[in-house]
């Protein structure tokens, strides 16, 4: 499988670079779902448009046999390119800056391959997942749209990876368990009242009342949180204030609460509502909005054996790891929640340093493409096999 990947890295990195220079954001994935569905119907592949309202579907093998899913997001980020590379983004404001481009294209990679078999003992769906880096007015992300449309449908087992741009390439992270963190956002305003600057007593001055809550929400995840659980709690953007004379009367905070278990989860957003509560003890008051629908990632044990059986059978044993939780969230959660699964991480630096996942310089190299390709192909393929018996 290897071998057959890397003969195909030319047309897979064509994939990729197409897309990388045609991004497009999460429920805008027209174009991009346009040339996924061209790439594959021409070799014979059934394929479904519009699924989760901008996804594809694809489905290799045929019969009633054993169905197992192989999933790939294809958003885009809000980031204006920095990379350097030569098929940078053509579209000013958009960039494939999470490698959604090369999930794609490796995942079209293995359809390629596993068509090419012919004999698969099952089948194998591909979902071309839209919007996996936000949600829409009502709060539901591609993976949620995609299962409405009944993309999971019949799936017992599903596997994904993404890249990871610390990672060398022709490495590969993979461990049983929770992998990847719950995300939870929230948006605070801090109520006082507004007066001048000069006059502190005849107002109630939201900025000293958000620092106070500041710095309580810090201290949540010491003290009210395990210390062997594995969670962060983090404010990300803090606004209040017109001008040096006058004492606002409110201030607005935003963040992110990151856990990997449902009790440490309920007790940081309840901790959340008490540290902005003290605004109140002083006067003032507050209004919080946490909104967060996604779970941790957390990996089947049976399909990540199987997973790494099969990476270790494509690669030397020194270059398969195994991978800690980090506090990155992805909605393959929400996908894995329908059936058992397993995501992994793919190494994609190339030696000479890297930029992380979302800067708007991240590049990743291309000799990781069938690397990604063949792991894919062949632990779908040790699925139907192993599910199928």
């Amino acid at each position: 499988m290897l071998e057959q990947a890397h003969a195909l890295s030319g047309q897979i990195s064509g994939w990729r670079r197409h897309l990388h220079q045609h991004p497009e954001l999460g429920f805008a994935e027209h174009e991009t779902a346009n040339f996924i569905a061209e790439t594959l119907r021409p070799l014979g592949i059934p394929v479904r448009t519009g699924v989760g309202r901008t996804g594809v579907v694809a489905e290799v093998g045929s019969g009633d046999g054993l169905l197992v899913a192989i999933r790939a997001d294809i958003d885009a980020l809000p980031i204006t390119e920095e990379s350097g590379v030569a098929f940078c983004s053509l579209t000013p404001g958009r960039m494939h800056a999470c490698g959604h481009d090369a999930h794609a294209a490796m995942a079209l990679g293995a359809a390629y391959l596993l068509h090419q078999r012919g004999d698969l003992p099952g089948r194998v769906r591909f979902l071309f997942q839209p919007c996996e880096e936000t949600e829409d007015d009502e709060g539901k992300s591609g993976a949620h749209r995609m299962i409405e449309d009944g993309a999971m449908e019949g799936v017992r087992a599903i596997i994904g990876q993404h890249v990871d741009p610390s990672a060398k390439v022709g490495h590969v992270h993979v461990s049983a368990g929770p992998i990847a963190a719950a995300p939870d956002a929230f948006w605070a305003t801090i109520k006082g009242q507004g007066t001048h600057a000069a006059s502190p007593q005849t107002g109630i001055d939201a900025i000293w009342l958000a620092s106070q809550v500041l710095n309580a929400i810090y201290g949540l995840r010491g003290r009210l949180a395990s210390p062997t659980a594995h969670a962060v709690i983090t404010v990300g953007t803090v606004h209040g204030g017109t001008a040096e004379n006058i004492i606002p009367s409110e201030v607005t905070l935003s963040g992110t609460i990151r856990t990997f278990d449902e009790t440490t989860r309920a007790r940081l957003r309840q901790g959340l509502h008490e540290a902005c509560a003290i605004a109140r003890a002083f006067g003032g008051d507050y209004e919080l909005k946490i909104s967060g629908v996604c779970p941790p990632v957390e990996n089947d044990a049976r399909i990540a054996g199987l997973v790494r059986e099969e990476a270790l059978a494509l690669f030397d044993a020194e270059r398969v790891h195994v991978q800690e939780p980090q506090c990155g969230a992805d909605d393959f959660a929400v996908l894995a929640t329908q059936a058992p699964g397993c995501y992994w991480f793919l190494g994609v630096n190339g030696g000479e340093g890297f930029y992380e996942c979302h800067d708007p310089r991240f590049t990743l190299d291309e000799a990781a493409l069938p690397v990604g390709t063949a792991l894919l192909a062949a632990s779908a393929l040790r699925l139907l096999k192993e599910y199928g018996g």
